[in-house]
């Protein structure tokens, strides 16, 4: 998997944001191979901004309950691992 830089994801965004370019063509012009992280990155930043597209250096642990809670949240609504992250 690449990883892509904090400057390079803002800078797609934006660009996707403030141009005539959609998904696909933005990835074609920054050889992306999937349309669909560029719009992971726009919807990530749509929803908690330019902050959340940083990485994260630390990891955070998670209890037994809460990752049950998550599947069964998953199950139950049907809602993708973006939707369920949101």
């Amino acid at each position: 998997m690449v990883k892509y830089s904090e400057e390079f994801k803002i800078n797609v965004v934006n660009e996707y944001l403030k141009g005539p370019l959609g998904y696909k063509l933005l990835a074609k012009k920054y050889e992306i191979p999937n349309k669909s992280q560029i719009e992971r990155w726009v919807r990530t930043y749509k929803e908690f901004g330019e902050v959340e597209l940083r990485r994260k250096v630390t990891k955070q642990a998670y209890s037994v309950q809460f990752k049950r809670n998550v599947l069964q949240f998953i199950k139950q609504t049907g809602a993708s691992y973006q939707d369920t992250a949101i």
